[in-house]
């Protein structure tokens, strides 16, 4: 009996005094994509610092696994006229980041040019960030 009040006592203390879990990064980065798409600078950079406080990972570290609607968040932005946050996010990468292939083959500027997107200011900025 005393042996099995203790495993109990035992089993119980080493749940009450575990480290809570994190949440997941999915979750974290839920609604990004809304973020970026309604140009809201101030959540991102919310969701940004939250995340590196949380994970220990800069934005370079997460974008290419984020797709919205099938672009990259950059792409994303620049579709939606986002400028705010399309120029946060090309100012918080490193270069190589940003001149690095995306997932269709293309660097960002290439697809910039490619669409139509390279004259404006997202365009401009990831221009003067690279060269």
């Amino acid at each position: 009996m005393k042996k099995s009040a203790f495993a109990l006592l035992a089993s119980l203390s080493a749940i009450a005094f575990s480290p809570v879990s994190q949440a997941d990064i999915n979750e974290d980065l839920q609604n990004i994509c809304t973020i970026v798409k309604n140009d809201d600078k101030s959540e991102l950079r919310k969701k940004v610092k939250k995340v590196q406080d949380d994970y220990n990972l800069r934005l370079g570290d997460y974008y290419t696994g984020i797709s919205c609607g099938g672009s990259s968040l950059i792409r994303y932005a620049m579709e939606n006229g986002a400028t705010e946050v399309g120029t946060f996010m090309i100012k918080k990468m490193s270069k190589g980041d940003l001149t690095q292939a995306e997932s269709d083959g293309q660097m960002l500027q290439q697809w910039a040019e490619a669409n139509g997107h390279i004259a404006s200011p997202i365009g401009q900025e990831l221009l003067a960030r690279i060269n």
